[in-house]
């Protein structure tokens, strides 16, 4: 069974948010046992978190979250009282080449973990959800009620996870949910030793940006300047990811049995990719030349938040603004290239 006072267990720990998560859930004094399979991560992020924190580096359980063998010896090793869920999939152009492959991941290994924990007695899980879920919408900002109508099959999986979770807690009060939407995590720690190190390069905008400015790209592609947005380029709630860490260390003290609930976690503020580029500029102190090209498979014009909800029922806000994201990614960025 699942201990009061047991370590939290998280999936996708040594991942971008998940090492992040992990640093926030050793500052506020609770015990962690990482899982990851190491496919988009790698093992040094464990040495960073001891330096953040003072700690010693965390466990970490090397497998697969499909491998329901792998889960049982974890979780009956560690006895966890509650698990954070990022283990995942999470290019948009990916999972639109291979979808099957994000099904088999995303929601396979979601009912392999959810299976396993019940089996244990375990009835408290965070889910790490996206704002994609929304899809194109011509509302702004989206709130948690707005419709649901996921563009491409990473977001699909993602609003499948919540309505598993939904429909688990329905038929099982005991169990506790709590999925949270991010917006669009970027930054660094503020250390410059904790950051976004995945294996390749991912084609989110960050790294690309990161890479214009530190010389090791030409320029920047900007997908599209004929979206129905102020400058043509799409737009997106930017989110600290510190902040995004910090709201998962708070929403461990809000599970409530038989209930499965959704919340928003952004800033409320858009930033277009034209606005990015010209902060990043300033951030790095480097020009970034960019190029426009056709619209990508699977991208929505505008995704920012409503927020209120988490505001008003646990009183979380975030606390950097969009210059400070970019000014944490290219310290650590320079820290790493040193």
């Amino acid at each position: 069974m699942g201990l009061v006072n047991g370590p939290v267990l998280v999936t996708g720990g040594t991942g971008f948010i998940g090492s992040h998560t992990v640093v926030e859930l050793l500052h506020a004094g609770e015990q962690v046992v990482l899982i990851d399979d190491l496919s988009n991560s790698t093992t040094d992020v464990l040495s960073s978190i001891a330096a953040i924190t003072g700690a010693n580096k965390p466990p970490l359980e090397i497998g697969d979250i499909r491998d329901r063998q792998f889960l049982d010896s974890v979780i009956a090793q560690y006895k966890p009282r509650a698990a954070i869920h990022f283990a995942a999939k999470k290019a948009v152009g990916e999972s639109v080449e291979q979808p099957t492959m994000y099904f088999n991941i995303n929601i396979g290994g979601t009912a392999t973990l959810l299976d396993a924990l019940h089996d244990a007695g375990i009835r408290n899980i965070i889910f790490s959800s996206s704002c994609s879920v929304h899809g194109e919408t011509t509302q702004s900002p989206l709130n948690e009620d707005s419709p649901t109508q996921p563009a491409n099959p990473y977001a699909f999986t993602k609003l499948t996870g919540e309505r598993m979770l939904s429909h688990l807690v329905e038929a099982d009060d005991s169990w506790s949910a709590i999925s949270l939407r991010y917006f669009n995590p970027i930054g660094a720690h503020p250390s410059g030793i904790l950051g976004e190190s995945g294996l390749g390069r991912p084609l989110n905008i960050m790294p690309w940006l990161l890479d214009v400015a530190a010389g090791r790209k030409e320029s920047l592609d900007v997908y599209g300047d004929d979206w129905p947005t102020p400058d043509g380029t799409c737009i997106r709630d930017y989110l600290h990811v510190v902040d995004v860490a910090r709201v998962h260390v708070r929403a461990l003290e809000h599970f409530t049995s038989g209930q499965a609930k959704v919340f928003n976690v952004g800033t409320g503020v858009g930033t277009s990719v034209l606005e990015l580029i010209t902060t990043m500029e300033k951030a790095s102190g480097q020009k970034i030349p960019y190029n426009t090209s056709a619209r990508r498979a699977g991208d929505v014009s505008v995704l920012v938040a409503d927020a209120q909800r988490v505001a008003t029922e646990w009183g979380w806000v975030p606390e950097f603004n969009v210059f400070e994201m970019c000014s944490d990614a290219w310290r650590f960025d320079q820290k790493i290239q040193d």
